[in-house]
């Protein structure tokens, strides 16, 4: 009894059917011919929204990593635009693209997602031969690396943003076509009632033992789908009964595996740009502070200030030894300290009608951690954005204290000040984690320079040592600005 059950459970949907073709009485045969139809319909609806999922997944998991990386290489130059697979990448991914867009199926929103890929793969193109035709037309690799940070990076994480969008939404219309299979057994039910009525009590049985092998398996399968759609990865069907429900349930655990090992290398590569990203702006030294400063030594030695040049070099030096640090991103307060006393003492002789500086760092905190290059930029902001800003000169005052289990470094101006909606509008891009694009000087674009530099120090820290630490600022309008700096008390 058991392996006839067996071989019922394991027996395709199509020959369930006919088998009852044999025990049901004739009134019933219209009703199953109409059952049979419908099942393939939907069977065929399923079938394409799993093909059309299937497809979709054949986009390259890696395509903004490789695109991104080959796109780099060109811009070194460690290969040539005609060696790189760049024309190559964008042809695959095209050719995906146009194999989905072939589906007459698709819905409208999808179709669009289709078409912003399209936009998206063309604006690559543009960009990648923008710096093809840069390579050719001479030394241009800072306008190259700007593109490929502001324009290829962006597009390419935007593909694979839609591209999950579409499976996602893919999905989702598997849940509507069940639906529409639980309506049409809704009705199986009702007409199978009536039948009851006229035939045998083993017409019953059987008709109740179909509809249960085959409304089982589905009702499973539409759990997980409602799961899959309320964002619960880690369901599985895992059905071995039915040859047409196996096949599906199979499809739609490997589907469900790769969507989650998907976002999974999504937030992977995301977590890995965004230190990458981090790492390379503490690695940045303003060529301009450079420029000026030697502009400043030449000035000196010209007027025959020897004292003062040899006191200029000095502070150069001790300033850019400490700003490599032998590699470490972790230094010592007390390194730190060295490093912005020596950035203040080259920018006093600079501006030394308008600056004084005061540090007040007990040397009892010089033992403890911070993040390398953290109090410079917010010595650099207090000097440019308010001191500067402000007639008659200004005074840059460094002070720090423990707070039970942790440090507070301060870097307090008497300059220009905030007002308060520009005040709010910072915290809220530092806090949000909201980036705002790089702004040099140069560019009169000072205002999102600040907010840049502010941004760059908070990331630092938080992701070196946890969301409670970072920056506060305090500010008040005509009176100056207060960045506090919040650390652990770790050794």
């Amino acid at each position: 009894m058991s392996s006839m059950r067996k071989k019922w459970a394991d027996m395709p949907l199509a020959s369930k059917i006919r088998y009852s073709y044999l025990i049901v009485i004739l009134p019933l045969v219209t009703f199953m011919i109409f059952c049979l139809i419908t099942l393939v319909r939907q069977n065929k609806q399923y079938d394409k929204i799993i093909e059309a999922a299937g497809r979709a997944s054949q986009f390259s998991l890696d395509f903004k990593k490789d695109f991104d990386y080959e796109t780099y290489l060109v811009i070194v130059e460690s290969k040539t635009y005609e060696e790189s697979e760049l024309e190559n990448l964008l042809a695959t991914a095209m050719a995906v693209v146009d194999s989905l867009g072939n589906d007459e199926n698709l819905d409208r929103d999808n179709v669009g997602r289709l078409e912003d890929i399209r936009k998206y793969l063309n604006n690559l193109k543009t960009y990648t031969h923008r710096i093809r035709d840069n390579l050719k037309g001479g030394d241009r690799y800072e306008e190259n690396i700007e593109i490929w940070e502001n324009d290829v990076q962006i597009v390419t994480g935007l593909v694979r943003e839609t591209i999950i969008q579409f499976i996602y939404y893919e999905i989702q219309d598997m849940q509507e076509v069940r639906e529409e299979v639980n309506g049409v057994y809704a009705q199986a039910f009702t007409y199978s009632i009536v039948a009851a009525a006229l035939v045998l009590a083993l017409i019953v049985y059987i008709t109740y033992a179909i509809s249960r092998s085959i409304t089982s398996p589905v009702l499973k399968l539409s759990r997980v789908t409602e799961k899959v759609a309320g964002g619960d990865l880690s369901v599985r069907a895992n059905l071995d009964t039915g040859a047409e429900l196996g096949v599906l349930s199979r499809s739609l655990d490997e589907m469900i595996e790769r969507i989650n090992m998907l976002i999974t290398q999504v937030r992977e590569e995301q977590e890995n740009l965004r230190v990458a990203e981090l790492e390379l702006l503490q690695a940045q030294i303003n060529p301009h502070f450079l420029y000026n400063t030697l502009d400043t030594i030449i000035w000196l030695a010209e007027a025959g200030d020897q004292k003062k040049v040899v006191g200029m070099v000095g502070s150069l030096s001790e300033f850019f030894r400490a700003s490599l640090g032998q590699g470490r991103d972790i230094v010592s307060i007390g390194d730190e300290m060295k490093h912005v006393i020596s950035y203040l003492q080259i920018q006093q002789v600079r501006y030394q009608d308008i600056l004084t500086y005061k540090v007040e760092v007990p040397e009892d905190l010089y033992i403890f951690r911070i993040p390398k290059i953290t109090l410079q930029p917010l010595v650099e902001n207090a000097l440019y954005h308010g001191i500067k800003n402000k007639r008659g000169g200004g005074s840059i005052m460094i002070s720090g204290r423990i707070e039970g289990n942790c440090i507070c470094l301060c870097v307090k101006d008497d300059g220009i000040g905030m007002t308060p909606d520009r005040l709010t509008q910072i915290n809220n891009k530092i806090n949000s984690g909201e980036k705002t694009e790089t702004a040099s000087e140069p560019s009169g674009n000072r205002m999102e320079a600040e907010i840049f530099g502010l941004y760059n120090v908070n990331e630092r820290i938080r992701l070196k040592f946890g969301d409670r630490y970072g920056i506060h600022i305090d500010s008040v309008h005509g009176e100056g600005t207060s960045v506090t700096v919040l650390l652990p008390a770790e050794p």
